[in-house]
């Protein structure tokens, strides 16, 4: 058997994995953007008219992102940003890389980046805005399985040194409305 069809016949019976907090907190990452340069910054707090391509704009305008400007992949994360400048003390996009949050599909390990960061009074929460379709999908569900596996992880070791707790939160998109809360979305669909 070679390649995929090796792949196709691997399994692995794993009794559980080994957690290793090496280092606290990393330095953020630092992001690339593309975008026109004749096409100004967006106000993150306006929806597009077009918002058929959501990626070609570069929103600004935050008070508590960490990052001055960033990129929606859709409406209702430019929607959950609204609600994060507003109710987050601190909010970022993570840059690739930012966490090492690993999920099995098949055979391999891919890394996972959580679409939100953001903190508040009584936790830190990781937060995945996902389309109503997708939200059992098994690779969504590996995602998230790993995300709340890190963040119970985190939480342990915040515990250790006083610190908040971190919780994760898969938030379907039909459900991030502007008049709506982080901790009400958080109570609604975190884990």
């Amino acid at each position: 058997m070679r390649g995929n069809q090796q792949q196709e016949h691997y399994w692995e019976d794993a009794v559980g994995y080994e957690v290793k907090v090496t280092k606290g907190l990393t330095k953020l990452k630092e992001s690339a953007y593309t975008y026109s340069v004749q096409e100004p910054t967006a106000d993150y707090r306006v929806s597009p008219s077009d918002k058929s391509n959501m990626a070609k704009y570069l929103f600004g305008g935050f008070k508590r992102c960490l990052y001055p400007v960033q990129k929606f992949g859709s409406d209702a994360e430019r929607k959950l940003a609204v609600i994060l400048d507003r109710d987050a003390s601190r909010w970022f996009k993570p840059a690739k890389g930012q966490f090492q949050i690993y999920y099995r599909q098949g055979s391999e390990h891919l890394e996972y980046q959580p679409d939100f960061v953001a903190e508040a009074d009584g936790a830190i929460y990781m937060l995945e805005p996902k389309a109503s379709n997708e939200m059992n999908d098994p690779i969504v569900l590996a995602k998230k399985e790993s995300a709340v596996q890190w963040c119970r992880n985190a939480s342990e070791n915040a515990a250790k040194h006083g610190d908040k707790p971190w919780l994760y939160a898969l938030i379907p998109h039909t459900a991030i409305a502007e008049n709506m809360t982080l901790i009400g979305l958080v109570q609604q669909f975190g884990v």
